[in-house]
């Protein structure tokens, strides 16, 4: 077996990987095959029907520098420049939050309540990479989905999205929250904000210390953004429209009471795989008539 063989690789940088970012052995595993796939053009079939193949000078040395990034723990969809989600790629760069499997719970939330044909208008705050935007507009064709994000970069790693997956009912836009959105109203508003509290211990581990910290942090409680959304939401949602915002994992009881406060009715806290109540929502109710513009501060989601 050659040292440079696909399976040689996988044996031997799969351990230094669980020694230097304490993955355990699966993880470590699939991150050197994604590492090779990207580097050798092939997918991950052909790679495990073929662990004698071994990689040529150049592949060698393209692998060797995404290795050692990975080894100082830099994300792996950083580094291929791709995240699967809601079964779409996506492009995402350090501009943008990483799309993670907990907030597709969000996607499904936002897909029950959107009838198969419009007219229906749905509004993501802090789109980032549009991972949520796109995956709604992908399967509900006929509506009109409206993302913003404040940071420039990240709505050009949306538009890249939204062309790449020719996905042509999203429009997307720069925005603080709903400053640029006087006078807007849609039937649902969907949102998956920076909640992480400033000097969480969290943001010095792993992938989020290559993220970008205005996607993440939000005041010293972590719940800045969710409590200016949830109070200025209203003046953008149509009456029994809906608002739905995924949280922290232990956020669930305050962000309710935070709805409840901001008048919305039918409160709930839906729980995603791991058991962990994620998103939370509330409905407009009917009687509920607020002029407020809603200005205010964003930051880019995922």
């Amino acid at each position: 077996m050659s040292s440079s063989s696909v399976q040689a690789l996988l044996i031997c940088h799969g351990k230094q990987l669980q020694n230097a970012l304490g993955l355990d052995s699966d993880r470590a595993r699939i991150d050197v095959q994604c590492l090779l796939q990207s580097v050798m053009q092939v997918d991950r079939a052909h790679l495990l029907a073929h662990p004698e193949r071994s990689l040529d000078e150049d592949q060698h040395s393209r692998y060797t520098d995404l290795l050692e990034r990975r080894l100082r723990g830099e994300p792996i969809a950083y580094l291929l420049g791709l995240r699967e989600f809601y079964g779409l790629s996506f492009k995402v760069t350090p501009a943008t939050l990483i799309p993670r499997p907990e907030t597709e719970l969000l996607v499904e939330l936002a897909l029950q309540g959107i009838p198969p044909d419009g007219p229906f208008r749905v509004l993501d705050l802090g789109t980032g990479s549009g991972a949520i935007a796109l995956s709604i507009a992908s399967v509900r064709p006929a509506i009109e989905v409206v993302a913003v994000d404040v940071s420039k970069d990240a709505l050009e790693v949306a538009r890249e999205n939204s062309k790449r997956l020719n996905i042509s009912n999203v429009k997307l836009m720069q925005s603080d929250w709903f400053s640029g959105l006087i006078g807007e109203r849609f039937d649902l508003i969907v949102a998956n904000p920076p909640y992480v509290a400033v000097g969480d211990i969290h943001l010095s581990q792993g992938d989020l210390r290559f993220e970008p910290s205005t996607a993440l942090t939000s005041g010293t409680d972590g719940l800045e953004d969710i409590r200016h959304i949830s109070a200025h939401a209203k003046a953008h949602l149509n009456p029994g429209g809906w608002l739905l915002l995924e949280h922290g994992y232990d956020q669930a009881e305050r962000v309710r009471e935070l709805l409840n406060q901001a008048g919305y009715s039918g409160i709930f806290s839906a729980h995603d795989l791991s058991g962990i109540e994620r998103t939370s929502g509330g409905i407009l109710k009917m009687r509920s008539v607020n002029s407020e513009n809603g200005e205010g501060n964003t930051k880019s989601g995922s």
